[in-house]
């Protein structure tokens, strides 16, 4: 029988992260709905549970959806030069890639995200290493992005106020390690400034309820995740993990910046098969 890859359950499956599991889910296994039809007391009881699952992972989408934070635009302190690039790149990372792929792959402007590794070696970056939070590397997305259309520091405004939250530490939701910090990776010393002057307007404007715990990384390499994790969560919207904690961010992206918001997502699939001969 084929093999999907992994879906995440509500468990400590994977090492350092908890709600997503690493072994693959066999294609047809019997979902909830599926043991509910057989048996009798078992189906009663898998059943109510089912409902409460469903229930909640609604009552975690309505929180999760009105807690995103509606951000000021950053400030420069300094004239920005004219745009004349047709495209340039950044790289965030802040918790699963998998909801901060999907949330800049709804973003006007962006021309692709790229689900993949940051802060570490070539070697290590490989989902099962990067999962141990030993290889220094952080799940993180390559925004590949048009200049002309949405600037890197409205990038910026979104990932801090939609894509996650910036304020917890080594961590994002239920899952937790350094390989889920929230990190931006600078290519260069503008990026570096407009990252770093932002996070200190949005500190002193007490933006947040807590310190921003966001670290600044020179990047020095950025490698590409397994094409499984590509368009995740919109290859996978019956996932409980997806359900619960990244369709939510789509919500908000649309509510606070509408005219941002795309319903057609840029997706990796859709790249790769344009440059196909």
């Amino acid at each position: 029988m084929s093999h999907l890859p992994a879906t995440p359950e509500f468990d400590d499956a994977r090492p350092g992260g908890h709600g997503r599991a690493a072994a693959p889910r066999q294609a047809g296994r019997a979902g909830p709905i599926g043991v509910c039809a057989s048996g009798v007391r078992a189906a009663l009881g898998l059943c109510a549970l089912a409902l409460a699952l469903t229930l909640g992972v609604a009552a975690r989408q309505a929180q999760a959806g009105e807690s995103a934070v509606p951000l000021v635009a950053w400030k420069p302190d300094v004239p920005g030069a004219p745009v004349s690039a047709a495209s340039a790149t950044a790289v965030f990372a802040g918790g699963c890639f998998w909801g901060v792929q999907t949330v800049f792959q709804h973003t006007r402007g962006v021309l692709q995200a790229v689900s993949g590794y940051a802060g570490g070696g070539a070697s290590s970056a490989v989902y099962e290493l990067v999962g141990s939070g030993l290889t220094g590397h952080a799940e993180s997305v390559q925004v590949t992005y048009d200049p002309r259309q949405i600037s890197y520091a409205q990038l910026l405004q979104i990932y801090f106020s939609v894509a996650h939250d910036p304020t917890q530490l080594n961590r994002q939701g239920p899952d937790r390690g350094t390989q889920y910090r929230s990190t931006v990776f600078y290519a260069d010393a503008t990026q570096q400034h407009i990252a770093a002057s932002y996070v200190a307007q949005l500190d002193a404007a007490k933006a947040f309820g807590a310190k921003i715990a966001t670290t600044l990384e020179p990047l020095k390499g950025f490698y590409k995740a397994e094409a499984y994790h590509q368009d995740y969560a919109t290859l996978h919207p019956e996932s409980g993990y997806i359900a619960s904690f990244d369709a939510p961010k789509l919500v908000a992206l649309k509510r606070l910046y509408p005219t941002w918001y795309r319903d057609d997502p840029v997706l990796v699939a859709h790249a790769a098969a344009s440059k196909s001969p």
